[in-house]
């Protein structure tokens, strides 16, 4: 006996809303043994699922089912993430810490002095 895996992604806190894991499953975002499934399909006890959310890339194991969602500590027991994908979303994040975007702090129209600073840095006059 499963649960759906648009369920257990919502229990395991991979997605804020259940309509968002069902979204995810369907644009392929999650696969599980490395084929997409649907929204309805079961999840069993040791199936291996990988999933990409806003978060990062995830593959996990499935150690317990849940149908509803609970605390962090309960979701946190749904599953285990391999060594592979922790390293792999470490090194992601010390990548995206290292080499920021020039721009990020911009969140309107630059302004003359951002306009010059960028110009610095791409080197266009």
């Amino acid at each position: 006996m499963g649960v759906r895996i648009d369920k257990w992604l919502w229990a395991a806190r991979f997605f804020k809303t259940r309509s968002l894991a069902h979204a995810a499953v369907e644009s392929g975002k999650v696969l599980i043994a490395g084929f997409r499934p649907k929204p309805a399909r079961d999840v069993a006890l040791g199936d291996m699922v990988e999933v990409r959310n806003e978060g990062g890339h995830y593959v996990v194991q499935v150690t317990g089912l849940a149908e509803k969602r609970g605390s962090a500590e309960i979701a946190r027991s749904l599953y285990a993430e391999t060594a592979q994908s922790i390293a792999a979303r470490e090194a992601e994040r010390a990548k995206r810490i290292q080499f920021a975007e020039p721009a990020i702090d911009i969140f309107a129209r630059p302004t003359k002095r951002d306009r010059r600073s960028l110009a610095r840095f791409t080197g266009k006059p």
